[in-house]
């Protein structure tokens, strides 16, 4: 080979190198563009907000302009549902995409497993940067988090202890307040701003017991709330329902829900220990004006105590007022995000979801509390606004669940969803690209015998029935109407007029329990499990 062939292949050799390089450039760039314009995720999570504690759907009930703003700049969906209408197996599914018989969590007796995968997990090793602060409910270390500051358990309302990355830390002041300074504190100065981000925004708020921020105290002061036409509901039809441990007339304890902690100690009641730690958790400034705005309530009702119908309507006011004034600091929060959003220009690129890990009963059939599938509590608020792809003012109506947001999140990131995931990404559903979508969702509810005496069922809800089945020490079944019978009073399962509907719900049934792996035996086994952490006999269901 001479000098001028070998200077030949030199060159060709070096052109070859320079066109890698920059195709490989190039390829980069492409890449690193991809990656910075993947949408980021705030997904807001608040405990126990009833749907009818939303001013944007529509019931007067109060005013909430911040999660409103969700909806009207992007969507509204009138038919998000649960599949374990409970704390923490709700958010087991939220994470895992999965029905609380795969993922374990079917209880807020068992423990999860934090080593199976979650939506997060995922998002994570995609590139995203991701927390997870405020309410979570899942014990153990989160996983798939860069960060974490979560309550323990259910946390405190009053000078909270949270857990950061592990360590356990109590912070001075209101949950509602201090959750969302976290979650503004780590979008500002803790995640690395070259990358998309995930962030679990989770607030305690509006979850039993209702202790309102200073600022709130006289809120609804001079609102007369009306209960619901039902409140006085007499359960005829529904034993079930019938012995349940919910009501407000009944259940709901004068000191540990109503505040009335008085200091002579005259009102006794089952949990007044309970209330009186969560009062003691106030520094003297705090449990001062705490005084000085409910002493006078209780002064008045020792001087006049109602009773029969007159208690049951006072409880109702008293529960109504404190309920939503939690749920007004949720909206400030909401607001204060949204504006961070807004001010660092992250808003056209980022995904935005309120809901609720549940609905709640605000005197439906008499009742506080969840566990049942009636609509009241198997419904869950659901907005979400993300300018590139959803019109404001969007309206859905088709039956989504939280099932559905692990696969909705990783279609958004553009991350294959595992097969395993149970749930479907409603991204064109909510885009308006495609309508097509299920016709049939289907529940669960296993914490029997368990506080609130709510007895263990399944069922599914099509658009316009509903099958219950409930077990384990009764074998009931319901049947109903949504369409004549919104407010499911009547059960119809023995009317002759409804066999066919009967027949046709109990094959979906069978279908719906095979589709998502559920049977008679895992429903044995879930029930062993429970019977045998709470140290109960086993029984047959």
């Amino acid at each position: 080979m001479n000098l001028n062939q070998i200077k030949t292949i030199f060159f060709l050799a070096f052109i070859f190198i320079v066109i890698s390089c920059g195709n490989k450039t190039e390829k980069d760039t492409t890449q690193n563009k991809e990656k910075k314009t993947k949408p980021n995720i705030v997904f807001i999570m608040s405990d126990d907000h009833a749907y009818q504690a939303i001013s944007a759907y529509g019931h007067n009930l109060n005013n909430t302009p911040n999660i409103d703003r969700i909806a009207n700049e992007g969507a509204i969906f009138n038919r998000g549902f649960v599949t374990n209408s409970i704390c923490a197996p709700s958010r087991a599914v939220m994470l895992t995409g999965k029905h609380s018989h795969i993922n374990g969590k079917v209880d807020n007796i068992l423990p999860y497993n934090w080593n199976q995968d979650n939506f997060a997990k995922q998002l994570q090793k995609s590139g995203y940067q991701t927390a997870l602060i405020g309410k979570i409910h899942l014990h153990g270390l989160p996983q798939g988090f860069h960060y974490s500051n979560v309550l323990p358990g259910q946390g405190q309302y009053y000078n909270p202890d949270f857990i950061e990355n592990g360590e356990k830390k109590r912070y001075k002041g209101y949950v509602t307040s201090i959750t969302t300074d976290i979650a503004l504190e780590w979008l500002d100065t803790k995640r690395e701003k070259d990358k998309p981000f995930l962030l679990l925004y989770h607030q305690k708020a509006p979850h039993r017991t209702w202790m309102p921020e200073k600022k709130y105290f006289n809120l609804f002061k001079d609102k007369k709330f009306t209960p619901p036409t039902n409140y006085f509901d007499d359960y005829k039809g529904r034993p079930a329902a019938a012995k349940h441990e919910m009501g407000i007339f009944k259940d709901l304890d004068i000191v540990y829900d109503l505040k009335m902690l008085d200091k002579n100690k005259e009102l006794k009641t089952r949990y007044r220990k309970a209330f009186q730690k969560q009062y003691d958790r106030m520094d003297s400034m705090q449990k001062s004006a705490w005084d000085e705005h409910y002493n006078p309530i209780i002064a008045s009702f020792k001087k006049n105590t109602p009773v029969g119908k007159d208690l049951a309507l006072w409880k109702f006011q008293r529960y109504m007022e404190d309920y939503l004034r939690t749920i007004q600091s949720v909206d400030d929060g909401v607001g204060q995000v949204l504006d961070y959003l807004e001010e660092n220009n992250l808003t056209e690129n980022t995904i935005i979801v309120y809901t609720s890990d549940q609905g709640f009963y605000l005197g439906e059939h008499g009742w506080f509390d969840k566990r049942f599938m009636y609509e009241e509590s198997f419904r869950t608020p659901l907005l979400m606004k993300y300018p590139k792809e959803i019109k404001p003012g969007t309206v859905v109506n088709k039956m989504v669940q939280n099932l559905d947001f692990a696969p909705t999140f990783l279609d958004y990131a553009e991350v294959d969803i595992p097969k395993d995931i149970q749930g479907e990404s409603f991204r064109k559903l909510v885009s308006g690209e495609s309508s097509e979508w299920r016709d049939a969702i289907y529940y669960t509810y296993y914490e029997f015998p368990g506080e609130h005496h709510v007895k263990r069922h399944y069922g599914i809800r099509t658009d316009r029935y509903k099958l219950i089945h409930f077990y384990y020490d009764i074998n009931h079944w319901e049947l109903y109407d949504l369409e004549k019978d919104p407010s499911e009073m009547n059960n119809i399962y023995d009317n002759i007029a409804y066999i066919e509907v009967k027949e046709t719900m109990h094959k979906r049934l069978i279908e719906m329990r095979e589709k998502y792996g559920d049977s008679d035996k895992l429903t044995q086994k879930n029930l062993d499990n429970y019977l045998n952490a709470k140290g109960l006999k086993k029984k047959q269901f």
